[in-house]
């Protein structure tokens, strides 16, 4: 089942029972009449609300968004822990320090992407993987059996505070705690406003940016939306649905579960090997990976004169050679870009060819490496504070 997230699907809706999903508990806060929501891991979020995406999406590149996200954590912990996790990721986590997190990808027994995430070292034996979209808890579960472990969910609901100016907005709002001493993909326990919380320093737009992970039942989550939106109003800060995420994290070249890559997909073909220690000891898909291509089938496209769309095909002549997987307007480059999916490793990049939309519009596309700009990251890293400037046109 995708999860696609294009302008098209803000119009797109359907009668939902509101007791299937899991609402938010900031909605006191953050619910408009035209708030539109999905449902992303089994819980609710606002896809739109009314707002100009662009206008949202300068605020976050220039000052800072809050976006109350559907991401879910998964918590591990007991005895064998570390041996559960090195089973069902492939990525090793043994090695790992505490507060340190790891983008990992679990694979199925055929070495396709079951899911992708993020994954914290809380303590020696406590681990939180905060997942994509999908039946992960499940997944865990059913693979525990001979592993002296606990699958829990801490019912810890996720705030992003991403932009340029997210750091000096978390400074604030732990009283000067956080500061350029938390690096990319660091985190620990922080107070803020009063109240213990774990904080993270990542994000889904690729843009400088922090996570804050509520604590269940003991989080006042109103209280923390008050405080967060106090720290954040001299800087600007403004709430946001997730279309103007989502079109930063593709501009990012960052990927979707479901939507970007699926289980008929293997890593490499997402083109994320280096994701996927072979190296490390068995887990789950790795005998399935043993000897496959390890090149990337998954690319980035640029077009001029339209916006690419899921669904759409890419030709070479006559002859269909990948899929669009996501597409979206950039206000940066002035360009719509998108991802496509080959059908088979080649060298892609540099080729100019054709885009077939769903409307059944031809346009020329070009076929380009991910991120769109910024390949080498120094933006999410801090290193660029460059404030961009917002084209004229």
């Amino acid at each position: 089942m995708s999860n696609l997230q294009e302008a098209s699907d803000l119009v797109s809706k359907v009668a939902v029972s509101a007791r299937r999903f899991e609402e938010s508990p900031f909605i006191a806060r953050t619910a408009n009449p035209q708030m539109v929501r999905g449902v992303y891991a089994g819980r609710f979020f606002a896809m739109y609300l009314g707002e100009d995406p662009i206008e949202k999406y300068w605020c976050l590149r220039q000052k800072a968004l809050i976006f109350d996200v559907p991401e879910k954590p998964v918590e591990i912990s007991g005895p064998d822990a570390v041996p559960f996790l090195e089973k069902v990721l492939s990525r090793k986590v043994a090695t790992m320090t505490q507060g340190r997190g790891y983008y990992a990808i679990a694979c199925t027994p055929q070495g396709g992407v079951f899911m992708d995430g993020v994954v914290f070292r809380l303590d020696e034996n406590r681990f939180w993987y905060v997942q994509a979209d999908g039946p992960f808890e499940t997944w865990l579960i059913a693979h525990s059996g001979s592993f002296d472990v606990t699958i829990s969910d801490p019912r810890s609901r996720v705030l992003q505070i991403q932009g340029p100016a997210s750091m000096a907005i978390m400074s604030a709002a732990s009283d000067g705690a956080i500061d350029e001493t938390l690096k990319y993909f660091r985190s620990g326990y922080f107070d803020l406003g009063g109240q213990r919380l774990y904080v993270s320093r990542t994000g889904f737009t690729n843009e400088l940016g922090y996570e804050i992970y509520s604590d269940g039942a003991n989080t006042d989550h109103l209280a923390l939306w008050d405080h967060l939106m106090a720290c954040g109003a001299p800087h600007g800060m403004e709430f946001s649905s997730t279309r103007a995420l989502t079109i930063r994290r593709i501009e990012g070249g960052i990927l979707g579960n479901l939507t970007d890559m699926t289980p008929d997909m293997t890593p490499f073909e997402a083109g994320l090997a280096p994701f996927i220690d072979m190296d490390k000891g068995d887990f789950i898909g790795r005998t399935a990976l043993v000897g496959k291509d390890t090149r990337s089938c998954l690319f980035g496209l640029t077009c001029e004169t339209e916006t690419p769309a899921a669904g759409g095909a890419v030709m070479d002549g006559s002859r269909v050679v990948g899929r669009i997987t996501a597409g979206i307007p950039s206000p940066t480059l002035g360009l719509g870009v998108g991802y496509v999916h080959f059908n088979a490793p080649d060298d892609w990049v540099g080729r100019t060819l054709k885009m077939h939309l769903p409307d059944g519009d031809l346009h020329d596309c070009q076929i380009v490496n991910v991120p769109f700009f910024d390949q080498e990251k120094n933006i999410v890293r801090g290193v660029d504070r460059t404030i961009p400037e917002r084209p004229s046109n």
